[in-house]
This record gives structure tokens, C-alpha cells and sequence, in this order.
């Protein structure tokens, strides 16, 4: 049997009145006003339609249904007596001559009101999530995901690239995150990957000859989940250029997303190119963080000398690096500031401490005894009568990422600091190609280890020979932030195979280790690269931020649990024997 309509829930108009029409949908409420007079509201993916149903039979149709039952009504198209302005079918209604169920719903309670259902338990709505998604609020974000990477597709082969897809399975390679392993049923012990990304795949296109590239790219990372991250899969917008520099890469992306930003963001105000650009010493000292929110107006500032002049307070006068955040026009309560620290110290990890500068210039408050005298200081550093500072004190990374946390909540509090309802993009350049781990102790990437250094060959030998201490070597390596989240990494990639040994050869990997872990990779620089250069935007963070969202999960169709579980389809889950066997797996029990 086959179900036919004439129109969607979503279509009719008062220049339909008359016609016979047929609809289907979900019957998402019925509302009896008599024993032969019932309002029904019919929806289907366009919108929603009022049925009124007073005939004694069709009202015996209507009350053996459950509500989100799919069924189909036929009828006459007739002008409404009052009318709905709100609803854009609202001047019209449907007088059924057949109601035809389709599909039944069994259960006379649902997990949840459908239309309430972002209001419900997460955990819930995942296990349920074709039902969630039958909310227009949910579909709405899922609709503006299809629409944007379409725009994305359109304006990407635009600018000449091309897109091709690269593989799923592939080999395990250190990128910074777990692989999520498939075992080899054909090569017994061995196992495939799912790549973290196309990095190596799309390096390899530029030494094959395809001058531009892009996809909309899956990948595949076995990392906790928050906010902006979802636990298992994302989708990016993966590009490479050969050929190209850092400000061709740039060029790019300041052409296609601001418009796209403007047309289906939440606000329609996006920054134009050239897009501000922050150097990555300069943006943890100017506002804590490698991903700052410039739509806030405060910035850091550092009081370390300052500090040491203190007499009696202990916490500045030992502290490695002092940051203070002055913020004007805070008339906030002690109760309120007691609180802001309170929050700032739940994620940054410590707690800042405050001083107030009253409409006279004299300081009250927090630690207003150890500071004074030094007001007119305290003024060179920003504050002002009438204002409120936090300050911020430890190691060099705590007292940043203390007084960032600081700011962004100041900047959130205080009216007049932020101008929320527009998006901001910057450039972070000239990341550090080195670090010392926090774990290992010893010196490893900071980004990608397939970056250019600055310097090159040169400035790596110097490293190798003591004459240059690695962790001020600098990498062509990028981010795009925008509104404070982090959109992408990307970087100018070392295309030469002596360079790319070199760095290895500093994290304490040799020549033979570099082959052995990225054979395709150095086997294709040995055969002539081109310079090239790439970015991969994050697809799930960029619609989180059009949507105004505050969790990824809620633009992903079918996302994960934060503990990476897939509550709907129940994954993971346990195999069969005869399966493992198969792939040579053995369970071994704890």
C-alpha cells in the first residue's frame, strides 16, 4: 500500500480554502471539547496543521489513536474562526471526511512531552532521540547543519578545490589522541585504525599533484567528551592547498566563513577579513588562553613587580607571575564577587583574589591592605575609580589560565564589557614547536608534528648542537578561534623529508622510527614535494556556535553520551564468541 498527500503541515493558505487536500503526519495532540467535536494538531517535518474533527464517526477514529501516532486525513481546506498569527497555518484548518492510521504509537505515555524535550533528562533523550528529534527545536539544529555544509561545499569548489574522500581504515600513527582500533580478520594480531584525521592522506594528495583539496571529513578520536568535544566522531572541514603559504590558507577561510557566519549565525554581524592576528605568547599574556573571546574588552595585565613589593601577603610575594584583570564599572556585591571566584576557581583550578578601587581612587576590600600605597601603579595597570580587579598568582601557567578563566567571567558579568550578539574571529600564529610534557617530562610536539619550523633545517640543527634552546623554536602552525572556542588547527607542513627526521630526531625518534611510523608519508617528500598548507574547521563546533548552543551533542543527529556510549543503539556491546574468533581476539578478564 502506498500513502500519498497533496500537502505538507506546513503549506496551506487562506488562498487554499476550499480544496480537498490530504495530510500526514505525527498526531501530536488532541484537544475533545464535546462528544462530537475534538481539535487535532497534525505535524509532519514542514510544520503543523489544525484538523477539526465533529462527526461521531471520525471522533470513534480519533479516540482509539494515541497521540504521535502517524496517520493520514483527508478533507476541505476551510478559513479558521480564530485565528493563530504565531502559527504560519494559522488562519486556516482542516474538516476531515477520513482519518486513516498509518502508524500506530502503543504507548499511551511517552518518555517525554516532544515538545518539551529539551527540558528532559540528556540521558533520556538520547536513548529516545528519534523522538527528540521530532521536536522542531532539535530538527531546526539538524536542518541548519544540512544547510550549512552545503554552503560549505558550494563556496569550497568556488575557490578551485576539489573534494575528494579519503579512507576510513588505516593505519594506527601518533597524533595526539587514542586510535580507535579494528582488528584484521585476514591478518591475524594486526590491527587497522580509524584516522583522528586525514592529515597524512591529504599531505599525500599535494605530492600527487591535486592542487586543492577539501571534505567534509569524519574522524575518529577515543577522547573524553565537554562541551565543545563529542566523544568518538566529528566532522571537519579538511582543506589543503599546495603551493601555499600561511597567508593563502588564511585568504581562504576569510572568504568563505564570514558570510556564512552572517547568513545562518545566530547574530548577523561576523568579523571581516583580514581577521585579527594574535601571536600565541602574546594572546596567553594578553587574555590567558590560546582561544580568547575578543568579544570581551578586558585583557590581563602584569603586576609581578608589583607584587613583590607587597609586604606580609606570601601568595605575590613567592609567586612566579602575577596577573591582574581591571574591569570598570563593576558595581558587584561582595556576595557576587565571592561567588564570581568561586566559579573561576572551579575552572581554573585556583581561586583569584580581589581588590575594589572606590569613586575616590582609595582601595577596599580582598587584599586592598597588602596593595596600598600603590595605587597610582595600580592605575597604570588599568584600574580606575569606581572599578573591580582580580589577580591572579602562581606559575606562569597557573596564574594565565586563572586570570583567563578571570576575565572571560568578568567580561560576562559586568554589563558594558562584552558585546555578545556578533562573532568574533582571530588568528592565533606562532605556536611553539616544542614543549616539555606534563606527564613525560621530557621535550615533545606542542601541535602537529608534521609543521614547518621557523627557522627550518637550520634552526633544528642549532637545537640538535645546543645553540638554540628547542622551546624557542617557532612552527607555521595556526588556530582559528572564534567567540572563545577553538574552530580549527592547521599549519604550513614540513614537505621535506630531512627537516621532518630532524624533528623527530629532537623528541628522541630516529631516522628508522620516522620511516617506520610514517612510511607513505617520508617515502612521497623523497620523491619532490611541494610546499602545501592546511586547515580542518570543526563542522560540529562551527554549527554549535550558528545555533547559539552551549553543548555540541545538541547539532549532532545522533550523538554520544558523555561517557561515549550510543544509548539508542546500545553501543558498545558485547560480540559473539564466533566473532572474536574471527578476528583473533581473546577477552581477557580483569
Amino acid at each position: 500500500m502506498t500513502q500519498s498527500r497533496t500537502h505538507t503541515c506546513g503549506e496551506l493558505r487562506l488562498s487554499d480554502v476550499g480544496k480537498t487536500v490530504t495530510l500526514s503526519g505525527w498526531l501530536e495532540n488532541i484537544r475533545e471539547v464535546g462528544a462530537n467535536f475534538a481539535f487535532l494538531v497534525l505535524r509532519d517535518f514542514y510544520g503543523t496543521t489544525q484538523v477539526v474533527v465533529q462527526t461521531p464517526e471520525l471522533m470513534a477514529v480519533v479516540k482509539g489513536i494515541n497521540k504521535e501516532s502517524t496517520i493520514s486525513v483527508t478533507g476541505v481546506v476551510r478559513e479558521r474562526e480564530s485565528k493563530n498569527p504565531k502559527q504560519p497555518t494559522g488562519e486556516i484548518e482542516v474538516e476531515p471526511t477520513a482519518i486513516t492510521l498509518l502508524g500506530r504509537c502503543r504507548f499511551n505515555a511517552l518518555p517525554f512531552e516532544i515538545n518539551k524535550s529539551r527540558s528532559a533528562d540528556e540521558n533520556v533523550r538520547l536513548k529516545y532521540r528519534f523522538l527528540d528529534l521530532r521536536n522542531p527545536a532539535v530538527k531546526a539544529n539538524v536542518v541548519l547543519r544540512s544547510q550549512v555544509v552545503a554552503e560549505l561545499r558550494r563556496r569550497m569548489t568556488e575557490e578551485g578545490f576539489l573534494e575528494i574522500t579519503t579512507p576510513i581504515l588505516t593505519a594506527s600513527s601518533p597524533e595526539g589522541a587514542r586510535d580507535y582500533l579494528v582488528p584484521s580478520r585476514k591478518h591475524p594480531g594486526k590491527f587497522y585504525a580509524l584516522p583522528q584525521a586525514p592529515q597524512q592522506f591529504k599531505q599525500l594528495l599535494m605530492t600527487a599533484g591535486f592542487d586543492r583539496y577539501f571534505q567534509i571529513a569524519p574522524c575518529f578520536r577515543d577522547e573524553d567528551a565537554r562541551g565543545d568535544r563529542s566523544p568518538g566522531e566529528f566532522y571537519q572541514l579538511d582543506m589543503e592547498m599546495a603551493f601555499a603559504t600561511q597567508e593563502d590558507v588564511f585568504s581562504v577561510m576569510e572568504r568563505v566563513l564570514p558570510p556564512i557566519f552572517a547568513k545562518y549565525g545566530a547574530y548577523n554581524i561576523a568579523s571581516q577579513a583580514p581577521f585579527r592576528r594574535i601571536r600565541f605568547n602574546d594572546a596567553m599574556d594578553l587574555y590567558g588562553t590560546d582561544k580568547p573571546d575578543l568579544r570581551i574588552d578586558l585583557t590581563l595585565r602584569d603586576m609581578t613587580a608589583l607584587a613583590k613589593q607587597t609586604q606580609g601577603f606570601a601568595p605575590f610575594e613567592e609567586a612566579a607571575m602575577v596577573k591582574i584583570v581591571p574591569c570598570s564599572g563593576a558595581a558587584l556585591t561582595r556576595k557576587q564577587i565571592d561567588k564570581l571566584c568561586d566559579e573561576v576557581a572551579v575552572q581554573a583550578g585556583q581561586k583569584p583574589y580581589w581588590v575594589r578601587m572606590d569613586e575616590n581612587g582609595a582601595l577596599a576590600g580582598g587584599v586592598a591592605k597588602f596593595l596600598a600605597g600603590h595605587e597610582e601603579e595600580l592605575k597604570v595597570l588599568g584600574m580606575v575609580p569606581g572599578s573591580l580587579a582580580l589577580i591572579a598568582a602562581g606559575d606562569q601557567n597557573g596564574a594565565r589560565k586563572t586570570g583567563g578563566v578571570a576575565r572571560k567571567m568578568l567580561g560576562a558579568a559586568v554589563p558594558g564589557h562584552m558585546d555578545e550578539k556578533r562573532y568574533e574571529f582571530c588568528w592565533i600564529v606562532d605556536f611553539p614547536m616544542f614543549e616539555i610534557g606534563e606527564e613525560s617530562g621530557e621535550l615533545e610536539f606542542c601541535h602537529n608534528p608534521f609543521s614547518m619550523p621557523n627557522g627550518g633545517l637550520e634552526i633544528l640543527e642549532k637545537a640538535e648542537r645546543g645553540e638554540a634552546d628547542p622551546l624557542d623554536i617557532y612552527a607555521y602552525q595556526y588556530d582559528l578561534v572564534c567567540n572563545g572556542v577553538e574552530l580549527s588547527s592547521g599549519a604550513v607542513r614540513n614537505h621535506d623529508p630531512e627537516i621532518m627526521v630532524k624533528a623527530f630526531e629532537l623528541v628522541g625518534l630516529g631516522e628508522a622510527e620516522v620511516k617506520a611510523k610514517f612510511p607513505a608519508l617520508y617515502n612521497a617528500f623523497c620523491y619532490g614535494a611541494p610546499p602545501h598548507a592546511g586547515i580542518a574547521p570543526g563542522v560540529d563546533r562551527m554549527v554549535m556556535l550558528l545555533a547559539g548552543e552551549e553543548s555540541i551533542r545538541e547539532v549532532i543527529p545522533f550523538p554520544m553520551n558523555k561517557n561515549a556510549q550510543d544509548l539508542m543503539m546500545d553501543a558498545p556491546s558485547a560480540v559473539t564468541e564466533k566473532q572474536l574468533e574471527e578476528v583473533h581476539i581473546q577477552i581477557r578478564k580483569e
